[in-house]
């Protein structure tokens, strides 16, 4: 068995960062954790868990709607995991109904896979009004074809996201998904506060990608916005210059009725570690000056990494480095049942990364191994 210590700097241990503390390493692995002083190496950086990310279409030059087989999941986890992010929920999106079916059969075989998680439902069950880049042809009511699905995935104890919108669902679903274990979140609505207030007492407990594709705050109509903060449930939120204003993230963070509510998704599609275009729903999403644009010239989910995510929540948001890794990885690791993923002890050196002063992130790994290639550039 081969043993050795290293002294990191700094360590995010899942709440808050930390210094002057030593980790021991059997066989790849983080077996011990001591305060005392060790003769080891020292890691200059801040060690943490690797990023968690519940909003995944795509990366490494597929989309999981194009191909929905565990090679495919294989492949977009491979692609984040270049850029920091080790655990994700493969997303699959509005389509037809055997696209759906076809995800969970790949999620069930590709649970245990490296970097597999779960599965994130994001429509069909939406609002056409705010469907964003989904295809409307396939928007439809709640319906016990998903419902199904969504049974088998949690009888076999998968991690499920569901998004639908209130209008899209009775409180009796919702109600009969909350209770299977399924995280439903609140998305692609145009619906009032009032309805939003009322699917989540019914057991919806998160809003996705908070602004974007729902019904907008006014001083007499709060919306789907106002609602989810005020409820002080979980919100993903996609950190990257161009779906949310800075400062409307910086408002967010303060008004959210309850703390460490937020969590940071990418809501990455083909492009991360891949060519930078692909097609979506048979029509082509191209990538200018970082932003991935359909036929239309809107938004087609987006071109960032849970790395680039974090840096910009420091740099332009504001927040403390440890708020962000708590966005980037407990949060969204409780959030889904997974809180093991917010700690260092017991985990593999490979789901362990290293921030540079400069947040630049590399793999712990590679830092051993003498590799120091940057892991933060998309493109």
């Amino acid at each position: 068995m081969t043993e050795h210590w290293i002294c990191p700097d700094r360590l995010f241990d899942g709440k808050q960062i930390i210094s002057g503390v030593s980790l021991r390493l059997q066989d790849g692995k983080v077996t011990a954790l001591s305060t005392d002083a060790q003769d080891g190496n020292r890691l200059p950086g801040c060690l943490s868990p690797g990023f968690v990310d519940l909003q995944v279409n795509g990366g490494g030059g597929v989309l999981l709607n194009a191909a929905p087989t565990r090679a495919t999941m294989a492949t977009i986890a491979a692609a984040h995991r270049q850029f920091g992010t080790v655990a994700i929920l493969p997303t699959v999106i509005t389509d037809q109904p055997e696209v759906l079916e076809q995800a969970a059969d790949a999620v069930l075989a590709a649970m245990g896979d490296t970097g597999i998680i779960g599965l994130h439902i994001e429509g069909p069950h939406i609002s056409v009004e705010r469907r964003g880049t989904h295809e409307a042809s396939f928007v439809r009511p709640m319906d016990d074809h998903t419902m199904a699905i969504v049974a088998r995935l949690r009888a076999a104890d998968v991690p499920v996201m569901i998004t639908l919108a209130p209008e899209a669902a009775t409180v009796a679903q919702v109600a009969a998904l909350s209770a299977m274990g399924a995280v439903v979140s609140i998305g692609h609505t145009n619906g009032t506060a009032e309805q939003i207030e009322e699917t989540i007492a019914a057991g919806a407990s998160c809003g996705t990608h908070l602004f974007n594709a729902m019904s907008t705050m006014q001083s007499r109509a709060p919306g789907a916005i106002g609602a989810i903060l005020n409820a002080g449930v979980h919100f993903g939120v996609i950190c990257d210059g161009h779906h949310v204003d800075y400062r409307m993230i910086q408002l967010a963070l303060r008004a959210a009725a309850k703390p460490d509510r937020a969590f940071l998704v990418s809501d990455a599609m083909a492009t991360i570690g891949g060519a930078d275009q692909f097609d979506l729903y048979g029509r082509a999403v191209h990538l200018e000056d970082g932003r991935l644009i359909n036929a239309e010239g809107n938004l087609a989910g987006a071109h960032v990494t849970q790395a680039e995510g974090v840096q910009r929540l420091v740099a332009h948001v504001g927040t403390s480095l440890d708020e962000a890794l708590r966005m980037a990885v407990t949060i969204p690791a409780n959030l889904m049942g997974q809180s093991q993923l917010s700690e260092v002890i017991n985990r593999e050196v490979s789901d362990l990364i290293v921030l540079s002063d400069d947040l630049s992130t590399t793999s712990l790994a590679g830092r051993l191994t003498g590799s120091r290639g940057a892991l933060n550039a998309a493109e």
